[in-house]
């Protein structure tokens, strides 16, 4: 293994592979922009979503767009190099959550973008509060409840990888074979450079596969430069842009939306270690992982951003490539502070077709699907472990398969349920494990000799 040496005469990996390595930036910025390739598009979705449901448009919406950017980037850097306890000292990709996305999109329509700014600007504190007392509340997330959460993660972003290899939602050509045949191609790129060549196109896999999609895209029309041409080319986040408001409506739901987060983070953080290092987190790593998404919630919400959370999809990227330097990440997060300041840039990585990211995506939304499978399967399966694995599941994915199951619940309850199976089978897995009595080693051991 290369080795290099600090100013303080202490040795440094030079392997993208070791959580403390610093590979050159000639490998280090391609590495590190795969992963801002592959959340880009959704960390500025949901604010462009919500942005139409409060009216909001033209230079008002540049600004929350690059805000989301340049929030994102600060988020992430913290996770990778944490301030005090703030950050959890692993490559963990922060933007703006979908997870959030009924629960803002409710609370804009009823207090407008001002009433959903204070609300995560309080739901924000909460989580880092949260965050603060993880330890006791860490025995009700035994691997068995964060795996299960990881599996259902990774199974409820299948059909975002499909639906933005059809082209996106709201698209005119969407499910056209155009779409399917670059993404396809994207998608065979991807797996055979990881798969049958080594170095740098075997850890760059995922980036060249965007490239050249990228490229085939532009001659068959599906590729817009004029949000380019239209974009500045320097500016500086304006904080305070929309004026916070304060309703006790709008914050409930926000809270409680900050206690899934706190779950999602805690599947997020356990598949980063699992997937790429082969071992379960610690508790300062998920203590400071959820602190950073609290406080960078609240962050955001003074720059007139919306909730920020890890992201699964680079997640699975981690699970995919096994490379887990923080400093990759932190060159990223970096690139994103940069598209934030530097709006032609965004703008350019967002004219990148759905179809393109998707053929990606759908390669490392599997990957969190089998890490949440190996998380679960690392030791043998009980009865009781898969009555309770089943039951999430069933529950968890179920319910977000039939819409109107919840149609006459308060709306409250479908806010928190109706749009998240994770919250679903991470509930229904953490009351059956307290619920359901644990046998005795021997006695299982003599149930498993009966069979």
């Amino acid at each position: 293994m290369l080795k290099a040496f600090s100013s303080k005469g202490k040795e440094v990996s030079r392997s993208k592979y070791d959580l403390d390595g610093v590979p050159p930036l000639s490998e280090s910025i391609p590495l590190g922009l795969q992963h801002i390739f592959a959340m880009f598009a959704s960390n500025i979705a949901v604010p462009m979503i919500v942005a139409g449901i409060a009216g909001i448009q033209g230079a008002d919406l540049t600004i929350m767009v690059q805000c989301a950017m340049f929030i994102a980037g600060i988020a992430t850097l913290n996770q990778c190099y944490p301030i005090g306890r703030v950050g959890g000292r692993l490559p963990v990709v922060m933007g703006t959550s979908f997870g959030f996305l009924p629960t803002n999109i409710a609370i804009a329509k009823g207090y407008g973008i001002s009433g959903l700014l204070g609300a995560t600007f309080v739901g924000g504190l909460f989580g880092t509060v949260l965050g603060f007392f993880l330890k006791p509340l860490r025995r009700f997330f035994p691997s068995l409840v964060t795996g299960t959460v990881v599996l259902t993660i990774g199974l409820s972003l299948l059909p975002t990888g499909i639906t933005s290899m059809a082209g996106g939602n709201g698209s005119p050509t969407f499910g056209s074979p155009k779409n399917w045949i670059v993404g396809l191609i994207v998608l065979f790129i991807v797996l055979a450079l990881n798969q049958f060549t080594k170095g740098f196109t075997k850890t760059s896999s995922i980036l060249i596969g965007i490239i050249v999609g990228y490229i085939i895209a532009i001659p068959l029309g599906m590729v817009d430069l004029s949000p380019v041409k239209a974009a500045s080319w320097f500016a500086l986040p304006k904080p305070l842009h929309f004026p916070m408001v304060f309703k006790w409506g709008a914050i409930a739901p926000m809270m409680i939306m900050f206690i899934v987060t706190t779950v999602e983070t805690v599947g997020d953080v356990s598949a980063i270690t699992m997937g790429g290092a082969g071992r379960e987190a610690t508790d300062r790593e998920l203590s400071g992982s959820i602190i950073n998404n609290g406080l960078s919630s609240t962050f955001a919400a003074v720059f007139n951003g919306l909730p920020t959370t890890s992201f699964s999809q680079n997640v699975g990227m981690i699970a995919f490539t096994k490379i887990m330097s923080r400093f990759v990440v932190a060159i990223g997060a970096i690139f994103l502070i940069i598209a934030g300041l530097i709006p032609k840039l965004g703008a350019l990585v967002s004219t990148i077709p759905a179809s393109v990211i998707g053929g990606a995506s759908l390669v490392i939304f599997s990957q969190i699907t089998l890490t949440g499978i190996g998380m679960l399967t690392s030791k043998p399966l009980t009865d009781r472990d898969k009555v309770i694995i089943g039951l999430s599941l069933a529950f968890g994915i179920g319910l977000t398969q039939v819409p109107g199951a919840m149609e006459n619940f308060p709306e409250f309850l479908k806010l928190i349920f109706g749009g998240s199976g994770i919250v679903i089978a991470c509930l229904v897995a953490m009351i059956l494990n307290i619920a359901i009595p644990q046998k005795e080693d021997n006695e299982e051991v003599a149930t498993s000799e009966a069979k």
